[in-house]
């Protein structure tokens, strides 16, 4: 991955936990990783633990940050979040997969899908 694009995702992260903060959603833990891959922020809201993906795209000209989910990354996103509730104890939460979209074409615009798989 180019220095450019890790930048891109490095800054785009930083705007997504800003933004569910603000939600009043409480940051956990930010590039979670195991041997499965990573985690892009994991938080709690109320009694629900949100496992969050974070896309974000400079430029609309392949589509929005938010069309790039493909099937394979919510299989590999469910995968990692049972690893991290194996290592940690969460009784009693509820679990949701949410997706952050920071696009930034022409100014910066957060979309924020809960239960978006």
């Amino acid at each position: 991955m180019s220095q450019q694009r890790r930048s891109l995702g490095i800054q785009g992260e930083d705007i997504a936990a800003q933004y569910l903060q603000k939600k009043g959603l409480v940051i956990l833990e930010r590039n979670f990783r195991c041997r499965l891959g990573e985690i892009d922020i994991i938080a709690r809201d109320g009694d629900c633990l949100v496992f969050i993906e974070v896309k974000t795209r400079s430029s609309d000209r392949f589509g929005l940050a938010q069309d790039s989910i493909t099937r394979q990354k919510i299989y590999k996103v469910r995968r990692l979040a049972q690893a991290y509730l194996a290592q940690r104890s969460f009784s009693g939460l509820n679990v949701r997969f949410d997706v952050v979209a920071v696009n930034s074409a022409r100014e910066i615009k957060v979309t924020h899908i809960e239960n978006a798989f």
